[in-house]
């Protein structure tokens, strides 16, 4: 630890001509800039943002500090450029917040066990081979590769020569079919 506190640039007058050395190529200065702009970044994201997001988002401003490292003018003051990477990156994070916010739903300890157990012990595996082997082969290899082995449709289609459209086409089909044989059972919960 002794050596990082040597290594650290705390003054923010430092800062502008540690941004120079970064654009030159100079490691040992970019780690000392990183080291002293770190604790002013945490402050920031927690002051806006819930403790979970404060790592991530300073992450965030440091790959795009690194990402647009040259466009900065060591003419100028580094310290309200840094601020506006900062700013627009924490506002990025509570727009996000906010979307998946308000896509979520709080459920409570009833809905824990959606199907419920009456609704599970009706299909079991013997059902379910029954069903799987009445579809149509494209059908039964689509629900195969993608809902039981989980794979991705890119590696599905791969596999199978088809289309990722006519992959998708087939496991609509292939589960509508499962849920006409099965009585209505398939693919719910």
């Amino acid at each position: 630890m002794i050596a990082l506190a040597r290594l650290r640039a705390t003054d923010p007058e430092e800062w502008s001509a540690l941004m120079a050395a970064v654009q030159a190529g100079d490691a040992v200065a970019y780690r000392r800039l990183l080291d002293g702009i770190v604790p002013g970044l945490r402050g920031m994201a927690r002051r806006s943002l819930p403790a979970a997001d404060v790592e991530d988002v300073v992450q965030d401003i440091l790959l795009t500090v690194h990402a647009v490292r040259q466009s900065y003018d060591p003419a100028r003051p580094f310290r309200p450029w840094l601020h506006g990477i900062a700013r627009h990156r924490i506002i990025d994070r509570q727009r996000k917040r906010g979307r998946v916010a308000a896509h979520e739903i709080t459920l409570e300890i009833d809905h824990a066990d959606i199907a419920g157990p009456a609704a599970q012990s009706t299909l079991d595996g013997d059902h379910l081979r029954a069903g799987l082997a009445a579809l149509p082969q494209r059908q039964r290899e689509a629900i195969t590769m993608l809902k039981l082995n989980e794979l991705s449709l890119k590696d599905a289609a791969a596999r199978s020569g088809q289309s990722i459209a006519a992959l998708k086409v087939a496991t609509h089909r292939a589960m509508q079919g499962l849920r006409r044989l099965l009585g209505g059972k398939a693919g719910q919960g």
